[in-house]
């Protein structure tokens, strides 16, 4: 679980290291400008947009010059049309320049996550079914892109390798079998999920009788993840995985699933196009 504190320390770290990388030993350009030059500004969205990264922004801006003043029209969870004003700003005119991309840049990722997420949930919204991110994240940006998901009404899987276990295939050959596996895992740390990776019915009721609380059905026939439903019957909840995209996640959420984990919400993710404007 993500927690407040958790998601903020992040935050200040990530914006600064975007700020370091971007600024350098300092904006020459912005030196053309005034020192004491005062501007008045906005941001907006040039197409629909689900928002996602308001605090990232505003973490930008207090790392940049703390007196800059923003106003925000939207929340982050709000859904945008094309050219919906984001928020206004107020300032100085470098601190604005100085802050735009790293400011942007944040906000048009963060976005883009939670957009391709409300458009995934939004097709399967009929069903009870729940989509999942997964670990493949851009690195140093989980907590981030995690966050992103949840504003665009899709859930988080595991954080990382601390929070739950999932035992895949290695795991369980190391191990000697799924039953040892997940018995091992239930000794080391007594209440925190235990997820299996099963390749075959066959491996979903070895799964299922060790006692495993999450069952992954990875890349499942559709007639086996029918049966795999009938036959576990809630006795635990699984998840559908593995090379799904936007043709097959309708008929796999109808089989009845609890789960759908989706890599492409946080690694295929397309940035919204923002402007900046003076004005």
């Amino acid at each position: 679980m993500i927690t407040p504190e958790l998601l903020r320390q992040a935050r200040i770290e990530s914006v600064a290291l975007s700020l370091r990388e971007d600024i350098g030993d300092g904006d020459i350009t912005a030196m053309l400008i005034p020192a004491d030059k005062h501007a008045v500004g906005r941001v907006i969205t040039r197409e629909p947009a689900r928002l996602a990264g308001k605090e990232w922004v505003n973490e930008v801006f207090r790392q940049v010059d703390p007196e800059v003043k923003l106003e925000w029209l939207h929340d982050d969870g709000d859904q945008l049309q094309a050219n919906d004003v984001i928020f206004r700003m107020s300032g100085k005119a470098r601190s604005l320049l100085t802050a735009e991309r790293s400011a942007l840049n944040w906000l048009q990722m963060l976005s883009g996550v939670a957009t391709q997420c409300a458009q995934f949930a939004a097709k399967v919204s009929h069903t009870k079914v729940q989509l999942l991110d997964t670990r493949k994240t851009l690195p140093g940006l989980r907590l981030a892109q995690k966050y992103a998901v949840t504003c665009g009404d899709c859930n988080n899987h595991r954080i990382g390798l601390w929070d739950a276990f999932l035992i895949k295939e290695n795991h369980i050959a190391a191990c000697g079998s799924i039953a040892a596996a997940v018995a091992e895992a239930h000794r080391i740390a007594p209440g925190k999920p235990v997820e299996v990776e099963t390749e075959s019915l066959d491996e979903l009721k070895q799964a299922l009788d060790a006692g495993a609380d999450i069952i992954m059905l990875d890349e499942f026939s559709m007639a086996d993840m029918k049966q795999a439903v009938e036959y576990v019957a809630g006795r635990a909840k699984l998840e559908a995985s593995g090379g799904i995209n936007e043709q097959t996640l309708v008929p796999i959420a109808e089989t009845g699933v609890d789960y759908i984990s989706i890599g492409a919400l946080t690694k295929d993710v397309k940035a919204i196009d923002l402007s900046m404007r003076l004005d």
